[in-house]
Parts: structure tokens; sequence; C-alpha cells
């Protein structure tokens, strides 16, 4: 039977040495006598708040650019690391001349030579939606901003859905999407390009998986497939977790969702037809061809080595491909040798962080992906705030590099070394936190989410499951039939247990 502190919800401030420090510039710690939940400032509508705010603090950085640079200057842009793609899309791909995603070729004059929008269906629907609301008439340059004010105005929605799904995610820890919410990468890389949509439809995939809806969780996850590529990298997670748990029918529900949703946004771009019969359509293809033929670019580490050895690597592709496997393989092992099988978040953001450092390119929204699923699997501000300082000074050292590159003779900003250097930082960070991440799925007791007792309190059906099957020392009792199974507590004593 649940306790009434058991549907308390955890204060950071008790049991994060950072998280009290920092809450003295607001007056302390909350009292244990002190009312939560109750009234209009619910924990849940305050971080929705805060999130609204910084979101709003990412657009006021942007307003050297919103003026001047991104219309006047080689490398004001920059300079002022304000730089977005939505003002330069806008016109370069067609939306303000009318043209169709993926229908109508846009011309070279336009575009400079990208044929057709090089994104998944969702987002060049998310980008015409907010091109059909942006008002006609005006110059070029007064078109741009008031389609980078309307996409932003949606994309503001969808950092409020993120925060508000990772917080109820979490019954008792509604807190940690504070992380997010106040996270300086967020707000610096909100406007950049279109990903905090789909990164809103991935945090509403697993709130509903945590709640137990497999069927609609899948269906988010397959929308947000459609919008980027990243997310139905979150059902290799599922697969592992639920054959350890015996649970594969509610995988195989996520997983036949997941992919009737992407089919029906994408069959009616993706097919076409004449008097040949059917085809795949060029312009939804160009996402998918985009990039695979795209060679190694910012941020990745294939860069770092190219530019270090001048090795263009042509078979990065190749590469790429070897370490994903890999990896994949060996976070798989890591689930079912385990001691105690891994929450769902933790290895959704190992898989993405694996995802992201192995890649040919990393922009500097990508951090987007992993904020929610970094505050779910390791919701600790000492090493959170790591991290975002490594993807902070890495968000500086792109602009800069750029500016540099981008400036003739002048060499005004950070040197090739000094680039390197911040892609070194970027990759030390994440790795950091993935090291962080590992050591509590090998060493439950040290998991911030289990020390009061939970299980997988974003597992859903997998929450507080016996394991059924598993590896190495985890195997001993995976014979056990689930109805003489004790559930494993992890209590504050910092005891390690298995099922009995």
């Amino acid at each position: 039977m649940r306790s009434e502190r058991d549907d308390q919800p955890v204060r950071p401030t008790v049991e994060d040495e950072v998280a009290a420090a920092g809450s003295e510039l607001i007056g302390g710690p909350m009292g244990r006598r002190a009312l939560t939940g109750t009234g209009w400032w619910t924990p849940v509508r305050v971080i929705a708040l805060v999130a609204i705010g910084m979101f709003a603090l990412g657009m006021v950085q942007k307003l050297p650019c919103y003026d001047y640079g991104w219309f006047f200057g080689a490398t004001t842009q920059y300079t002022h690391a304000c730089y977005s793609d939505i003002p330069h899309l806008y016109s370069g791909r067609g939306f303000d001349a009318g043209l169709v995603p993926y229908f109508d070729r846009i011309p070279q004059s336009l575009s400079g030579g990208m044929d057709y929008l090089e994104y998944p269906v969702l987002t060049g629907l998310f980008m015409q939606v907010a091109a059909w609301l942006t008002p006609g008439g005006g110059t070029l340059q007064h078109r741009e901003q008031l389609n980078w004010m309307v996409n932003a105005g949606m994309l503001m929605a969808c950092a409020a859905v993120i925060v508000v799904c990772s917080a109820r995610t979490h019954r008792r820890r509604p807190w940690d999407a504070l992380l997010i919410a106040l996270a300086p990468a967020f707000a610096l890389t909100a406007t950049v390009n279109w990903d905090l949509f789909a990164v809103a439809l991935t945090a509403a995939a697993m709130l509903m998986w945590s709640r137990g809806r497999t069927v609609l969780a899948g269906l988010l996850i397959g929308l947000a497939a459609a919008a980027k590529l990243y997310p139905v990298l979150l059902l290799g997670p599922l697969l592992v977790l639920c054959w350890r748990a015996g649970r594969l029918r509610a995988f195989g529900s996520a997983a036949l969702s997941a992919a009737a949703a992407w089919l029906v946004v994408n069959l009616p771009v993706m097919i076409t037809h004449d008097a040949s019969g059917f085809h795949i359509r060029e312009g939804w293809a160009k996402f998918y061809t985009f990039s695979q033929e795209r060679p190694v670019d910012f941020g990745s580490i294939w860069l770092l080595i190219s530019q270090r050895t001048g090795n263009p690597l042509e078979n990065a592709n190749t590469y790429v491909t070897l370490l994903m496997i890999l990896g994949c393989l060996a976070i798989g092992a890591l689930a079912l040798y385990a001691p105690r099988r891994p929450r769902f978040a933790q290895l959704a953001f190992l898989i993405v962080a694996l995802f992201v450092l192995t890649n040919k390119v990393y922009s500097p929204q990508y951090v987007l992906w992993l904020i929610p699923l970094a505050a779910l699997a390791r919701p600790k501000w000492r090493d959170f705030l790591i991290w975002q300082g490594c993807e902070v000074l890495y968000f500086l050292g792109i602009w800069m590099y750029l500016a540099y590159t981008g400036s003739g003779d002048k060499h005004q900003g950070l040197p090739t070394e000094g680039y390197q250097l911040a892609i070194a930082v970027h990759l030390l960070g994440t790795l950091y936190l993935c090291a962080v991440v590992v050591r509590d799925i090998l060493l439950p007791e040290r998991d911030v989410v289990r020390r009061d007792g939970s299980d997988d309190p974003s597992g859903g059906v997998l929450d507080g499951a016996p394991d059924i099957f598993t590896l190495g020392s985890a195997g001993r009792s995976r014979h056990t039939e689930p109805s003489d199974v004790t559930y494993v507590q992890w209590g504050r004593s910092g005891t390690a247990g298995r099922p009995q």
C-alpha cells in the first residue's frame, strides 16, 4: 500500500546540493511543511512559465540578427552567435514564392543548388504552416522577419509541451523538468531550426508510454520520426527492455503503431504515379539522399579527425554505420546484463547520445534532442550543468569559427585549432554524462530516481515488472515465475537488490 509520502513530489532542494544552493536566490529550500501542488501555482505550471520565459530570452538573444545580422554583413550573425536557419530557408526553399515542398522543384537561383526541401515530411509541413501564417507584402526582409516570429511562436508552444510532458512523465519528480526549462543550451538553440517540433512529439510519446498507453506512444514516435529521424531510435531500448521484462506484446503494439503513423503521413508525399507505374517521389527522398551523400561536417568527431589528419574520410558512412551497430549491441548487452533492468529514459538517452556522437554532423540545435532525455535519465544538477557548460562552449565555438573562416584576411573569430578544441569539449561533455548514466545502470543504488524505492517511473508497463530474460549474473532468477517475484525496492540505504 502506498503511503502519503509516496504521493508527495520529490523536492530537489532536499536531495540535490546544487539545487539547494541555487534556491538561495529565491529564498532558500522549500520547507517540509510547505504545500505543493495546491492552488494555481502547481509545479507543472511554474515550470512551463519558466520555460516560456527562458525561450523569450533566447529570442532576445537573436535580436542583433533580427535587426541586421541575417540580412547584412558577411559574419555579423556569427560574431553575435544569433544565426538561425529559419529566415534564410523561408526564401531559400521557395516558401516565400509559394512553392509546395517535395512537389515543386526549387530554382537554383533561390536555393543555391538544393533542388528540393531537405527535411522530413512533418517538418516540411510545420514550415509550410508557418509560411501560410506569415503576412504578405512589404520587403523580403520584412517577410523573413515576420516568418521567423511566426515560427518562434509555434516553437514556443513546442517548448511548453516538452516541459509539461517531461514534468508529468515521472509522477513524483515534476521538478526535474526545471532542468530543461533552465538549460542555457535550450534557450540558445530553440530557434536555430525546427527540431523542437520533433522533440515535443518525442516527449509526448514518452509521457504516453509512462502511462501504459503503448499504442498512442507508438503513434507519437512514428509522427516524431516523420519530423526528424532520431526518435525512431527509441524503439531499440523499448525492444530490449520489453524482452527482458517479458512484455514483447507491448513493444509490438508500439512498433506497429509507429510504423503505421509514419506511413500515413509519408505515403501521400512519397509515392507518385505516371504512365510507367508507381515511383518514389524525388522530392520526398531528398532528405534521405542528402543525409547519405553529405560529407563529414561541422561538430562531428569525423571532422575533427579529418582536419587533424588531412584525410577527407570518404568512407565516413561505413564508419558511422559500424560504430552505431557496435554501440547498439553494447547498449543492448548493458540492458540485459545490468543487475536490475535499466530505466527507459536511461537507455533512450544513451541511444540518442550514441547517434549524436557518431553522426557525420553535429548541428548546435541537436542538443535539444538530448536535453529532455538527460533530465529524465540523470536528474542531477551538477552533472547536467557540467554538460550544459560544454554545450554552450561549443555553441559559441562554431559561430566564432564560421566568423573566422568568413572574415577573409581579417581572421576575426576562432581559428581551426580553437574550433577543434570546442568539438572535443562537446564530445567529452556528452561522454561524461553517458558515463554517469551507465554507472547508475550498473549501480542502481546510485540512481537518483530509484533512491526512494521507485523502479522505472517512465517505464509504463515495465515499471515494477519482474525480469523474465537476463544475461550473466543478473540471470540467476530468470526462470522465476512472475507470481513468485518480490519486486526490488532501491532504498536510501544504498544496498542493491535483485528479485528473489
